[in-house]
């Protein structure tokens, strides 16, 4: 299927953006997954328009079904991949594959990190967030992904070829039903990484470990910088680099929200799903579409 916009998130800033794209005749299409941090806030009270203050869950319903009543399509699928494309972007999502001329990412600020010991002394130095960035480097070595849904079946699948041998390790997760020659599931919980200078080995909390040459994080649901990484766009401490005009330095590809750092509030999110929205209009007119 094919769309001209492809927003994924469904928080203050993809439906904002939605807003303006839909009315701008662009076939706009809203995926996501993840609930919105938005939801946990009981009352809001600090957005504009709202004199008695308004539940977060009621304001990110209320700005999905927006988006939906001016003609956009709405769909709860988990993206686990973005691609580059010649004339745009592939997105593949746990049921479907899609295909658009503008991806805006507005995600939100996921924390995906696992709470392991030892993963930030080893992040680059065998500690790993992208398969298909850092892949290359464990051509015929052994290698370890942690997570247990489908962005980890995903990530798995890149170092598929690349990597010796594979294991998943779900650290206490409910095992994926995923089978490959030269892949192993472990469900273990894990308490440590170990090593000199890089990654050598994973300890699980009955005291049992694994030898490793990497460590591969795929836990959860994949974030905003995740796709922007493997896309090659500019991040910083795990924020994305935009311009003044929403633009990363991927042609065609956005951000906006709490995935580019600085004030994390639900009007600056606004503002830049606004921003993002009128930007893809205008790319796209310079496409020559619509």
């Amino acid at each position: 299927m094919e769309y001209d916009v492809i927003i994924v998130g469904a928080g203050p800033a993809g439906t904002s953006a939605s807003l303006y794209t839909i009315r701008g005749n662009l076939k706009t299409l809203i995926l996501y997954e993840d609930k919105s941090g938005l939801e946990k806030t009981d009352k809001i009270e600090n957005y504009y328009g709202f004199e008695n203050g308004v539940s977060g869950k009621e304001l990110y319903e209320t700005g999905i079904k927006q988006a939906q009543k001016l003609g956009g399509e709405v769909r709860k699928e988990e993206v686990i991949k973005v691609e580059k494309i010649a004339d745009g972007f592939f997105i593949q999502t746990s049921q479907a594959k899609y295909k658009a001329k503008v991806v805006i990412l507005a995600t939100g600020n996921k924390k995906n990190k696992p709470q392991i010991i030892g993963i930030e002394k080893f992040e680059g130095k065998g500690v790993s967030y992208c398969a298909i960035c850092d892949g290359f480097f464990y051509r015929n070595r052994n290698v370890v992904v942690v997570g247990s849904g489908d962005y980890a079946i995903s990530e798995t699948n890149d170092l598929i070829n690349m990597a010796k041998h594979i294991t998943i390790l779900t650290n206490g997760e409910k095992a994926p039903e995923f089978r490959a020659d030269n892949v192993k599931i472990n469900t273990k919980n894990i308490k440590e990484i170990h090593g000199q200078e890089k990654v050598e080995e994973v300890e699980f909390k009955d005291g049992s470990k694994i030898k490793t040459d990497g460590l591969f994080v795929a836990q959860g649901v994949a974030g905003s910088a995740n796709f922007a990484k493997k896309l090659g766009a500019i991040t910083k401490q795990d924020k994305i680099v935009v311009n003044h005009h929403m633009e990363t330095n991927i042609k065609g590809l956005y951000a906006c929200g709490d995935c580019t750092g600085g004030l994390l509030q639900i009007a600056k999110a606004v503002h830049e799903g606004a921003i993002a929205g009128l930007q893809a209009i205008k790319y796209i007119k310079l496409m020559g579409g619509n």
